[in-house]
């Protein structure tokens, strides 16, 4: 369906490729984005390495950040003006969980992305509980049921099976407790009262950064974690660990990473956040394009210091259509890493009310809350608009394709089948109270966490 250009358009320039480009009238044009050491930060690296942001005006500044808590902080203050987030930073933010500020975000960064890894002890533990395949190797997916015995011998010996994640609102968390209660096994509630998310826990999970993890592992701190690439292939390389799921087989296709920016910020420079997503766009789009063909360069960026820093061999062991798991043990997984395909750059309302469910399944989200919320939440941060007129803008200047894009999408993808989804329990979007009530582990209804017990 063909859509009205913005009239903010103030001029048109010929670029070197010959290609017709829309100027915008850039209420600011130096920008400093924060973003942290993970492989799925691709596109802001590709779109300054590859000149997108240039093209648009855009002189932008990458600044790698200690931990996710910083980075939120320096883009609320304003130190940064957006910055690669935690799909759960942005709605947490919003509804006040945590800090309190208006987060949105105009794009999606990738899906798929991250693994959970077990010590080698701990493998070594699971490996008898797991069927083979006819060659000997590991039945994949794996059920977080094979840790279950395992769990069962430490709390026998009294010892707390301690497991790392990123960030309390992170992917990571949500992937690691999903894993678990498909499995049978109780990661634990958050309560008002009580903000460590280890209320009547089978597992202990607490923050780890990510790229602190492998070394955490291998000090014995924690036995297993959650983390986005290159930190599961890292303990693989290192001979400390082995990846024992990764999200992709979880739940195929599953949103990641988004670009956070401040709701102040959008409507202060409407132009810029437009031109800036444009960019992102184009990276993302050059990231997947052709099969992946430009992957290996993409590695061989982010190998770079200023950017992940881990060796290149460690970064393509993911990002290039495998994936190790034990040593040798090598996968085809084409779509780990997934910038662009199946509209993975839309910011889809079906995402965020995903986290949100996940935030009120496990008692971040303390009270029960109406369809209605869910839905108006995620539209508060969420914003296909912008999306839309970045997209329309690239089409129209023959730098992305019509077809790509979901022009007339209500914002809700379809649901997500039973045979994408480990534990084989449908998501839709739409019906998130329904949905928490399919779930056999985390709160629902009119359940709230009272005196560290389910009440209600």
């Amino acid at each position: 369906m063909k859509k009205t250009l913005p009239t903010f358009i103030t001029a048109v320039s010929l670029l070197a490729t010959g290609a017709y480009a829309q100027t915008l009238d850039l209420e600011k044009d130096e920008l400093t984005f924060g973003f942290i050491k993970l492989t799925d930060m691709a596109p802001l690296a590709v779109a300054y390495e590859n000149g997108y942001f240039e093209d648009e005006g855009l002189f932008v500044t990458l600044e790698a950040q200690a931990n996710w808590k910083v980075l939120l902080d320096g883009v609320i203050d304003g130190e940064l003006d957006g910055a690669h987030m935690l799909a759960g930073q942005p709605l947490a933010a919003t509804i006040g969980y945590g800090t309190k500020a208006h987060i949105i975000t105009p794009f999606s960064m990738d899906l798929n992305g991250n693994a959970i890894t077990v010590s080698n002890d701990v493998w070594d533990q699971m490996k008898p509980h797991i069927p083979k395949m006819a060659d000997g190797r590991p039945q994949h997916p794996i059920s977080a049921s094979a840790l279950a015995p395992v769990i069962e011998d430490y709390k026998d010996k009294g010892v707390a099976f301690n497991m790392g994640m990123v960030f309390p609102v992170s992917t990571h968390n949500y992937e690691l407790r999903y894993w678990l209660a498909a499995g049978g096994l109780q990661p634990g509630y958050y309560s008002p009262q009580d903000i460590s998310g280890q209320i009547g826990a089978d597992v202990f999970l607490s923050v780890t950064p990510p790229p602190q993890m492998p070394a955490t592992m291998e000090a014995g701190t924690i036995f297993g974690y959650s983390v986005g690439e290159p930190w599961n292939q890292q303990a693989v390389i290192k001979g400390i660990g082995v990846p024992v799921i990764t999200d992709y087989q979880l739940w195929k296709n599953n949103p990641e990473k988004v670009f956070g920016i401040s709701k102040e910020f959008a409507d202060a420079n409407p132009n810029t956040t437009i031109a800036l997503t444009k960019a992102l766009i184009r990276a993302a789009i050059w990231l997947d394009e052709n099969e992946n063909a430009n992957r290996e360069e993409a590695v061989e960026i982010l190998s770079r210091s200023e950017y992940v820093g881990a060796d290149y061999e460690v970064i393509a062991n993911s990002m290039t259509g495998t994936f190790e798991f034990e040593k040798g043990d090598k996968r085809a997984i084409p779509d780990f890493n997934v910038f662009f395909r199946y509209n993975a750059t839309y910011p889809f309302y079906s995402d965020a009310i995903w986290y949100l469910t996940q935030m009120r399944r496990w008692g971040q989200i303390a009270e029960p809350k109406s369809d209605e919320w869910f839905i108006d939440t995620a539209k508060d941060v969420y914003r296909p608009d912008i999306y839309l007129q970045a997209a329309r803008m690239l089409v129209d200047d023959g730098m992305a394709s019509e077809a790509d894009f979901p022009w007339d999408s209500d914002g809700f993808k379809a649901p997500t089948p039973a045979s994408d989804i480990i534990d084989a329990i449908p998501y839709d979007g739409s019906a998130p109270n329904a949905y928490l009530e399919s779930l056999p582990i985390g709160l629902k209804g009119q359940q709230i966490i009272e005196d560290n017990e389910i009440k209600g």
